[in-house]
């Protein structure tokens, strides 16, 4: 019973590290299709924007998932 305790446990933290790294390598994405200048609309130029940096701002809080989810609708507008 202990080790499947710790093996859970494990796994959680590796899980969780995982998701840590994949919101600067979104971001870094995004950056990088901004600096393209892609052509949206105003609106869409600024809501990308806005979504960045909610996804940045919940990154930094530990709000991984969210991060993500945040950072993909950026995305999905510039079109990645």
């Amino acid at each position: 019973m202990k080790i499947k305790t710790v093996l859970a446990a494990t796994f959680f933290a590796i899980s969780t590290g995982a998701w840590a790294f994949h919101c600067p390598a979104d971001m870094k994405k995004i950056d990088e299709a901004m600096s393209k200048n892609p052509q949206l609309a105003a609106e869409q130029m600024a809501q990308v924007k806005t979504w960045r940096a909610e996804g940045e701002t919940l990154h930094k809080a530990g709000k991984h998932q969210e991060s993500v989810d945040t950072l993909a609708k950026a995305m999905k507008v510039l079109g990645m």
